[in-house]
């Protein structure tokens, strides 16, 4: 009897190891599973690629953004690049639907007021290299423009758009319905709303909420 028992002891375990390394498999499976959901639907893992948005970003940084949030003006997001097929940029919302917007004299005016822009203040610092048409200019330059401008000179602008829609922005100066008005911190080289124009909120996938590379900038925004 005592050796019978002996014999059965092995099986047990045997099964008791196949049971853990299944309940493991399907634990990891469901974990996996939950990630790939959490990604595709509320959450958005992107790497930041050029000099657009710095200093407040620099290129290779890696952020999460999360999808359907509520966008306010001075939200930074990623969003599906207008010009570049299969493209992503991360910009910083300055327009709103619906709302004028001037820069002059190196000042953002939304509405008729000056727009507080305290993120430029660490580009206000670094200046561009001799090397650059705005050498010795702060990254935080704004060159001087309106929607009415923009609408009735750029030809970037009349590529993309119709001459109806281009004279109703003419003669508004507003941020069309439904799109927003973007631009990068790094004022002089970004390639934002100036010259690709307003984004369609379809095509923001998400507002930036974390940057978690590398780990000496690890913030949240």
């Amino acid at each position: 009897m005592a050796n019978n028992r002996t014999r059965q002891k092995p099986k047990k375990e045997e099964e008791g190891g196949w049971k853990f390394w299944l309940q493991t498999i399907a634990l990891t499976a469901a974990i996996y599973a939950v990630l790939f959901l959490l990604m595709q639907f509320v959450f958005s893992n992107d790497k930041v690629s050029g000099p657009s948005m710095q200093p407040t970003f620099e290129n290779g940084d890696k952020v999460i953004a999360v999808r359907h949030t509520k966008l306010s003006r001075g939200d930074v997001v990623v969003l599906k690049a207008p010009d570049e097929p299969g493209s992503f940029y991360i910009k910083r919302i300055i327009g709103l639907p619906g709302d004028t917007v001037v820069s002059k004299n190196n000042k953002m005016y939304v509405n008729g007021k000056k727009l507080d822009e305290s993120f430029l203040d660490a580009g206000s610092k670094v200046k561009e290299p001799d090397t650059s048409i705005y050498a010795n200019t702060p990254y935080s330059y704004t060159y001087n423009f309106t929607l009415s401008k923009l609408a009735k000179e750029s030809s970037e602008y009349k590529q993309r758009y119709s001459t109806s829609y281009l004279k109703k922005v003419e003669k508004t100066n507003k941020v069309p319905a439904g799109s927003y008005f973007v631009m990068g911190d790094h004022r002089t080289v970004s390639k934002d709303s100036r010259i690709i124009g307003f984004i369609n909120k379809k095509s923001i996938i998400g507002e930036v909420k974390w940057r978690y590379w590398p780990l000496n900038k690890w913030s949240t925004f």
